[in-house]
């Protein structure tokens, strides 16, 4: 279904079931005006009820500053079940009404979701995903090439799950979600209720069903918070190729610990951080495995905390950055993080242990890590050095590919390096 440019009053998709080979796709126009989904009081902009295989795409999503008017949701109504949508290249925007107003929202058993090639602008929270009871679970999802910009309090918060229900359907085995390639950036902006992360997980399930899911972050770029984390997270995470810039002065840019439930795995490698205060820092242990390697972190306190498997690191003051990096900067842009010329490389790093990551073996660019004989020398995002081939940091989407514009200029090292 097609819907005209203009606008509408609200949209409820309730009882739609496709199939896996059958989607049902409801989409504004590729071209020529946009279709415009107005917000209302006292209900979702956009409502979805006990529907499956459903694509909602090219649509502009108006909550109009109404508070507590959600963009697009889905809650349970009465046991309903609601899996496989598909959230694609959507722009959501006066969902501002307040801080729990939320951009995207779930609030029922869901799986199968991939959320992609949004622009999240502005809203209360970016993507509140789960509940605060920890009896809706967001399971083996994909979050990728999203923009989510200058949410009030979180952009993304996925919340502790307590166990899985006996849903029909609902995956009972080990899953991953994927959260890739997407763009987190906070303003200044007061936190009324509590000033929140850009990005937060929560464990899963201690035993039974689920507990050996896990969250697969890589390949995202985030981009300031003066007072709270860039990310947060509990439970099993694998961390890998993000770009993390403008972390507060007196918390970390990155933060791994038990919260209600304990860090039981953490790998974090190929990551790099900019920031004025502390980089990496591990709150509690993880209880089953960890590790640190091959992140290039420039801050007051680069990494800390209980830490078995730490290696391979670059660990240097914020000051010292422009010595490694090409053009290290807090500005909105132009931002460069890319390595000069033999400044980022160091022996060979074994990365054996995170064969199961999805796309461990590329950079954050897409470049794969090895070089001509096999060896991954490079420590940080970037698999490279001297100029940036790929995608240019900056407030917009991520395409799925990154591009390479320009030819392989290389810059000089500086003067004394």
């Amino acid at each position: 279904m097609q819907l005209e440019a203009g606008q509408y009053a609200g949209l409820a998709i309730t009882n739609m079931n496709g199939k896996p080979d059958a989607w049902i796709t409801i989409s504004g126009t590729s071209s020529g005006g946009t279709a415009i989904i107005r917000g209302r009081p006292d209900t979702n902009t956009v409502e979805i009820r006990n529907s499956s295989y459903v694509t909602l795409s090219n649509l502009r999503i108006d909550s109009r500053g109404i508070p507590g008017a959600f963009g697009i949701s889905a809650r349970n109504f009465g046991g309903s079940v609601t899996h496989h949508i598909r959230i694609e290249n959507n722009t959501l925007i006066g969902q501002n009404g307040n801080q729990q107003t939320d951009g995207i929202s779930t609030k029922t058993p869901t799986w199968g979701w991939i959320i992609r090639l949004n622009t999240i602008i502005g809203a209360g929270t970016g993507m509140y995903l789960g509940d605060s009871d920890g009896n809706q679970p967001f399971v083996g999802a994909v979050i990728e090439n999203n923009l989510i910009q200058n949410t009030i309090g979180y952009n993304i918060e996925i919340k502790d799950q307590n166990s899985l229900p006996d849903v029909p359907g609902l995956p009972r085995g080990p899953t991953s979600t994927i959260i890739r390639n997407n763009v987190f950036i906070k303003d200044d902006r007061p936190s009324p209720d509590g000033d929140r992360p850009n990005l937060i997980v929560g464990a899963f399930p201690p035993a039974g069903p689920g507990s050996l899911n896990r969250y697969e972050i890589y390949g995202n770029f985030f981009l300031h918070n003066h007072r709270e984390a860039l990310l947060q997270g509990s439970g099993r995470v694998s961390i890998h190729d993000n770009i993390f810039v403008d972390g507060p002065r007196t918390y970390p840019a990155v933060v791994l610990q038990a919260q209600n439930f304990p860090l039981e795995m953490a790998q974090i490698y190929n990551n790099t951080i900019y920031t004025e205060g502390q980089g990496i820092r591990f709150g509690s242990r993880a209880q089953l495995s960890d590790a640190v390697v091959g992140n290039i972190v420039f801050g007051r306190s680069p990494i800390s905390g209980p830490i078995l498997m730490r290696s391979g690191n670059i660990e240097d003051s914020f000051e010292n950055a422009a010595k490694y990096l090409n053009a290290p900067s807090f500005a909105d842009g132009p931002l460069d993080f890319y390595p000069r010329i033999g400044q980022c490389q160091g022996k060979p790093l074994d990365l054996k242990d995170f064969h199961e990551d999805a796309d461990n073996t590329a950079d954050f660019n897409g470049t794969p890590k090895a070089a001509a004989k096999g060896a991954i020398v490079f420590r940080g995002a970037y698999a490279g050095e001297g100029m940036n081939r790929g995608w240019v940091l900056r407030a917009g989407i991520k395409p799925p590919r990154a591009p390479s514009p320009r030819g392989n200029i290389l810059l000089p090292k500086r003067p004394g390096n």
